[in-house]
């Protein structure tokens, strides 16, 4: 016997089989008793939302291989075939609109000291002469949120209307106050309403848990009817490296951790009723971060929501290495159809982030009609929505053979290389064939440097030199 659960959003449900059982809870819905349905295909489409005609079909699959749970089949993209952009509401900031309607959005962010006004409304003058969409300034304090108005009237009095974001970190009430002025907050759930990371191992009973939740909503909800007051945008932004240790102690220091600690603060805005916010799942790991996107909008779809998305990888660097590292995050998503407003992260003035910024963007825009997409398929090797490694196979040892390579070869795909005792002789030219990186002489391993050697010979104990 094999049982699933969906969500209770199928208020009205049917089955193609008449073997199917079912029995609905208050949060989900309960499906038992597969004996009858069969099928050699490891994908279920079982269920049908009859109340509208119009709705997808819940597809089931096991929970892992071999599993008899079948859960919802995880879906974080409009198509794995072709790139289809993600249908999301409008949300305004300002005079700009956010969505899936609209081009994507280039923003960056101001480095100059937000109390030194002039150099600060200098700084967002080029960046938005350089074609940015918004700009984010960090506001710290009471002062920093004071000078805000300054900056603001500045800007409008020389007509620069270009949006602007305030970006907080521990302080709602400082939030409070840049909220009469600046056009979206930008809010990080780690550190917002919890205490700074401690990263210690924290254990709570279920009261205490919710305590917890109700501490955020009382911190939370002026900052939300505040917005709603005034007309702002809320981005709900996690960081993967600043998580509470409550989040951590529950979810560990993950994308699932990432998505949960944004779900806390946007019940919160659906509660009261406030829908112009955005999401993003910021790392400073590509692949970290493509995950927690892709995982947060799977769990979207769940919800039925659909809000923006704003894309980036934190800490990229500077020049070649963090163009590219923002490249394989940013541009991964838009070619799964994510995303609505990015920003490039370089260590380097915020006017040089455009350019890549807008290459990317153009990139997302154009995906669609430049690819020319797959023939439907169903992967059956991987899950395509989380990282696994793949398992490989070690040769087959040959009888003959001195050398034992199943003892030598690594399942993850590490490169070995043949060396010779002449080699040895020879250290620079031996770095240099083995592709690592000399600094005063000195090797140090780089990306493409060959993870371990393989000596088919040994040198004397009188060869010195090797």
């Amino acid at each position: 016997m094999a049982t699933g659960t969906l969500p209770a959003s199928f208020p009205g449900l049917k089955s193609r089989d008449s073997g199917l059982g079912f029995a609905k809870s208050v949060d989900f819905v309960r499906v038992c008793d597969f004996r009858k349905f069969k099928s050699g295909r490891r994908r279920f489409t079982v269920i049908r939302n009859s109340s509208n005609s119009s709705s997808d079909i819940a597809e089931l699959q096991p929970a892992s291989e071999g599993s008899p749970l079948l859960v919802p089949r995880q879906k974080y993209c409009e198509s794995i075939h072709k790139t289809v952009r993600r249908k999301t509401r409008t949300v305004m900031v300002g005079n700009v609109a956010i969505g899936s309607e609209h081009p994507i959005r280039v923003q960056t962010m101001t480095t100059n000291d937000t109390k030194d006004v002039a150099g600060t409304v200098e700084e967002v003058m080029r960046i938005a002469d350089q074609g940015a969409d918004l700009v984010r300034i960090t506001v710290q304090g009471k002062r920093e949120a004071d000078a805000c108005f300054e900056i603001k009237n500045s800007l409008v009095q020389k007509n620069y209307n270009i949006p602007l974001v305030a970006d907080i970190h521990f302080a709602p009430s400082v939030a409070l106050r840049v909220a009469e002025c600046f056009d979206k907050i930008r809010v990080n759930p780690g550190n917002f309403a919890d205490r700074r990371a401690q990263f210690e191992q924290l254990e709570y009973t279920d009261d205490e848990y919710q305590k917890e939740l109700q501490h955020i909503e009382e911190v939370f909800s002026p900052l939300v009817e505040k917005c709603k007051k005034y007309g702002r945008a809320v981005r709900i932004g996690t960081n993967h490296g600043s998580l509470s240790d409550r989040i951590m102690s529950y979810y560990g220091d993950s994308p699932r951790g990432m998505v949960e600690s944004a779900f806390e603060f946007a019940r919160i805005c659906r509660k009261l009723d406030f829908h112009n916010f955005l999401f993003s799942m910021k790392a400073s790991n590509p692949v970290v971060m493509v995950q927690a996107y892709r995982l947060l909008v799977a769990e979207m779809y769940v919800h039925g929501w659909d809000y923006p998305l704003h894309l980036g990888v934190t800490e990229a660097g500077e020049g070649e290495d963090g163009r590219m590292k923002s490249a394989i995050g940013i541009g991964t998503l838009l070619q799964d159809g994510l995303g609505d407003t990015i920003r490039v992260s370089l260590t380097e003035p915020p006017e040089k982030e455009i350019d890549p910024c807008r290459r990317l963007a153009n990139l997302g825009m154009r995906a669609a009609e430049l690819q020319q997409g797959v023939a439907p398929f169903e992967e059956k090797h991987r899950h395509y929505f989380d990282f696994q490694r793949r398992s490989g196979q070690l040769p087959i040892q040959k009888e003959g053979e001195e050398v034992d390579y199943r003892g030598v070869l690594h399942r993850d795909g590490s490169v070995l290389m043949s060396v010779s005792l002449d080699q040895l002789k020879a250290p620079e030219l031996l770095y240099k064939s083995l592709a690592a990186k000399l600094v005063v002489g000195m090797p140090f391993k780089d990306l493409a440097t060959v993870d371990s050697i393989l000596l088919r010979e040994l040198p004397s104990v009188d060869d010195h030199d090797a």
